[in-house]
């Protein structure tokens, strides 16, 4: 975590996912612009279990409840006067959500929203937008790539959004569990993938996308290895781009590591070792079935667009 810094009225941004769960604080400035004063993220894997079971698991709250309460207190330290809690793809899939609920509740003294995947998308897409020029080529396809779901988000006279429960951890779990994984695994994690793609196809107007935007740690680890980076450097990884060549190179590559290949790599954040080949696999499928030739790659997200909603 970086020191304190002294900013006026800061507002906080949680987002809990399948895999991580991510914290914002943000203020904005008397030139009206949004700083931010601190992002954190923990790797908890709420959703561990979830597809094949249908419930958190009790170590998986446990996990949750520690991270939120490390977040609690660095958001009495900067004062925090507002906060939205964001709850994603494996709260919205799951039967015991009220113990979940509660425990959040316990901890902040406010109820977590669990959002649609569509309202997912739609925060999702401002947050991406936010970080780059008002002039990017339009029409924009956004697509987030998470544990659990992965959302598509386009704005032509509205916003235009579908969501898959198709993720870096749901894929794992259903289809990558040999190390490396085998040929049959990915193939069956490709055929996966397809199924939700083409509702896609179907649903967004993605033949007329000039720019792509890729969000989240799978999208934003594979540029980094894809520049070669010795560690991860968020300044140099947003804004790069990643045409479907490089994609494909770097997906058959993390295929081809060993769990304990990746965990060498400098870039790697440990809590994304076991995933990355599907989080990979989600980004490259995506592109092929869509027919998107190059991928702009975002550090803002879904959190950004959460501040943005506290911070009008």
């Amino acid at each position: 975590a970086r020191g304190i810094q002294p900013v006026s009225n800061p507002v906080a941004a949680i987002d809990c996912g399948t895999n991580a769960i991510r914290l914002l604080i943000a203020h904005r400035d008397p030139a009206g612009a949004v700083r931010e004063v601190l992002r954190e993220m923990r790797t908890v894997r709420l959703g561990e279990g979830v597809d094949r079971t249908g419930e958190f698991s009790a170590a998986a709250l446990e996990r949750t409840f520690a991270a939120c309460s490390e977040y609690q207190a660095l958001l009495m330290q900067h004062s925090v006067h507002r906060i939205r809690f964001i709850a994603t793809s494996a709260s919205r899939d799951v039967r015991n959500r009220s113990d979940f609920v509660a425990g959040v509740e316990s901890i902040f003294g406010t109820t977590p929203e669990v959002i649609t995947g569509e309202q997912e998308a739609e925060l999702s897409y401002v947050g991406a937008l936010s970080g780059f020029p008002e002039n990017l080529p339009g029409p924009a396809l956004v697509a987030d790539i998470g544990g659990g779901s992965t959302e598509f988000v386009m704005r032509t006279d509205r916003y235009r959004a579908h969501s898959l429960n198709v993720g870096c951890v749901r894929m794992t779990e259903r289809h990558l569990h040999s190390d490396p994984p085998t040929r049959e695994e990915i193939d069956n994690t490709i055929a996966d993938i397809h199924t939700g793609l083409h509702q896609v196809a179907q649903s967004l107007p993605v033949t007329t996308v000039q720019t792509f935007i890729g969000l989240a740690g799978s999208v934003t680890t594979m540029s980094a290895m894809t520049m070669g980076l010795d560690e991860y450097d968020p300044h140099r990884i947003h804004g790069s781009h990643m045409s479907l060549a490089q994609v494909e190179e770097v997906t058959d590559r993390l295929l081809r590591l060993t769990r304990a290949q990746r965990a060498e790599l400098g870039f790697m954040h440990p809590g994304r070792v076991d995933v990355i080949g599907g989080g990979a696999l989600v980004l490259r499928e995506s592109m092929r079935v869509l027919g998107l030739s190059e991928v702009l790659v975002s550090e803002h997200d879904l959190l950004d667009g959460v501040v943005a909603s506290l911070t009008p």
